[in-house]
């Protein structure tokens, strides 16, 4: 016979639970915290449902959580609470209060009304009442759209679709120069690059600790926790293979390494513990670390997924690349460089099942977006079609200048800027520069075009090189790799038109 005691824990016990992610949550809570991005308001539900239906909804929603990501039970949670509002406590999964709320949401709602069904199925199997019988069998005879999926990459969406080729060189030129002249910091341009050049979803890129930077054999490699697989679920219980070029890996050593400074300041860490450090951490949770061995268990010192889009539109506001295509400044929503990703190896005729293994899907049901209605690249760019987009794109970056004298460095023969025959312009910086000359030279801030420097002659020879090498390879990918230069000289090109007009005129 169990005494007062004794049963007393073991219905504390029993009151807990761990989540998909590892956080004990207390069943009645009124918010469930389920990961370091996910608190989930359960108490919410409590003012449409009696007593009893409450905690049976407690309970399929803890079913889920134990084996589903948090934000999946997010979403079971909205959608839920979102039909209570609009059945009440009268309807409640009627036939009736269903079929209303079908009509409710139409067409474009299904997707909403699908996730409730998903649920509303669930916790009739799982043998829980209040779920009518008639009500499961109506949603088996409806037949629900999954949504239209893919439609930002289908339309070339300008701003939540993927990147032209053009604009993903301006936004990691960009982006590059800026952390060189000090407006962004060490993590501010690693987390970017690293969401712009692996295709990674946020989830995946806050949850990388220094360990999953890989070395082998002069190759490099990010170890990706997988997201979204339901087999091997949790948080980072499988891992993906990312290749990535060296120049990613270096800086991401250097921003290790400031990690590892950073908590050493901090806390006590031995050697021993720096791999299992966050490799973009959360600033706000090292303010008590605690027991550090513990915490670097779980992702509670990882960088929120929140924090890291900040920090992308941070970087978007600081670079401010205008589009070619909209004459306004590029938004840099993270998923637009999976798009990107996946949109170019479409591109180049990788079938879906290369697509899915690059983007880390399961199957390829959200693949198709990226083989169909591809996005054309121009096939041909003469000079009317370079002089108006460049404008627009704003490639050129550097300042015109009336005579070399007026250059940054005028004075010195060794900042010229030559096409092999003539000299161009003269270059304003004094570093080292290892760039190709005068290719780089018209995208790059330093450069100083002269007024009168043969600047028509190079795009010239720019589009006379790309049509040469369309015809020669039949590949429009590799013709086009120089389009933002050609962009860059039309707009030098058109600017020294209006500054000798100006001149003029007097």
């Amino acid at each position: 016979m169990m005494t007062g005691s004794v049963l007393s824990l073991c219905v504390t016990a029993a009151k807990r639970f761990y989540g998909r992610d590892g956080y004990e949550v207390q069943f009645d809570d009124p918010t469930w915290v389920l990961s370091k991005d996910v608190s989930v308001p359960v108490s919410n539900a409590a003012e449409y449902l009696s007593e009893s239906l409450h905690q049976s909804y407690l309970e399929v929603l803890a079913f889920y959580a134990k084996g589903n990501s948090p934000h999946y039970v997010w979403v079971l949670h909205r959608e839920f609470l979102y039909y209570l509002r609009f059945a009440g406590r009268a309807r409640q999964f009627s036939v009736e209060s269903l079929i209303s709320y079908h009509a409710f949401l139409g067409k474009k709602g299904e997707p909403r009304l699908a996730s409730l069904r998903t649920f509303l199925r669930k916790w009739y199997s799982l043998g829980y009442g209040g779920v009518p019988s008639e009500a499961i069998r109506l949603f088996e005879r409806w037949k629900l759209s999954g949504g239209e999926r893919g439609n930002p990459i289908r339309s070339m969406c300008p701003e939540r679709g993927p990147l032209t080729d053009i604009e993903m060189d301006a936004v990691l030129t960009a982006a590059i120069e800026a952390y060189e002249g000090g407006q962004l910091s060490l993590s501010d341009i690693a987390l970017a690059m690293t969401v712009m050049m692996t295709g990674r979803r946020p989830i995946q890129i806050t949850a990388l600790k220094i360990c999953d930077l890989r070395h082998q054999s002069e190759k490099y490699f990010l170890y990706v926790p997988r997201a979204k697989q339901r087999k091997n679920g949790g948080w980072r219980k499988s891992f993906k293979q990312v290749p990535i070029v060296e120049d990613l890996w270096l800086l991401l050593q250097q921003q290790a390494e400031a990690v590892y400074r950073e908590f050493k300041r901090l806390a006590h860490i031995t050697p021993d513990l720096r791999g299992r450090l966050p490799l973009f951490a959360e600033h706000e949770a090292l303010e008590d670390l605690g027991d550090v061995a513990v915490l670097l268990d779980s992702d509670k010192l990882h960088m929120k997924t929140e924090k890291l889009a900040r920090t992308m539109d941070h970087v978007a506001e600081i670079i401010a690349v205008i589009s070619e295509k909209t004459g306004a400044p590029i938004h840099m929503n993270p998923y637009r460089f999976r798009y990107t990703l996946g949109t170019n190896l479409g591109r180049e005729g990788k079938g879906e099942y290369v697509i899915a293994e690059a983007l880390d899907h399961t199957d390829t049901q959200h693949t198709g977006a990226y083989v169909k209605n591809l996005p054309e690249i121009v096939e041909r760019i003469d000079k009317a079609v370079a002089y108006q987009l460049a404008p627009i794109a704003q490639a050129f970056q550097g300042v015109i200048v009336k005579t070399e004298g007026e250059a940054r460095r005028g004075a010195d023969p060794g900042s010229r800027i030559s096409n092999g025959t003539q000299n161009l312009g003269s270059c304003g910086s004094y570093g080292f520069c290892g760039a190709l000359a005068p290719i780089a030279c018209y995208t790059c801030n330093h450069f100083q075009p002269w007024l009168d420097g043969p600047h028509e002659s190079v795009l010239d020879n720019l589009l006379q090189e790309r049509d040469r090498i369309h015809d020669l390879t039949g590949d429009l990918k590799v013709a086009s790799v120089n389009d933002r230069l050609i962009l860059a000289v039309s707009d030098v090109i058109l600017r020294c038109q209006d500054l000798k007009e100006g001149i003029a005129r007097g």
